[in-house]
């Protein structure tokens, strides 16, 4: 196969960043998937580790799939604009 494939897998550990802000999120590392429609609801960034693991991460980034503008080789641009 020349193709390229599109698996779940193959959109993990890409970076995400808000193009509304220039912010760089982090790097998705998970999907919420809706088995009975088949379609994908949201990708998941976890939530930044703070003072060397100590205490607790911050809440993880659920980005709704609308959000979504682009998904590039290495990339994903969103858009949340002032909901952080």
């Amino acid at each position: 196969m020349n193709e390229k494939s599109n698996r779940a897998s193959d959109f993990r550990h890409k970076e995400v960043i808000d193009i509304s802000t220039g912010n760089r999120l982090g790097f998705m590392t998970d999907i919420d998937v809706d088995l009975a429609k088949g379609s994908i609801n949201a990708i998941i960034i976890p939530g930044k580790r703070r003072f060397f693991g100590f205490l607790p991460p911050e809440e993880d980034i659920v980005i709704e799939w609308q959000k979504i503008k682009k998904i590039g080789e290495d990339i994903i641009l969103v858009t949340l604009g002032d909901e952080n």
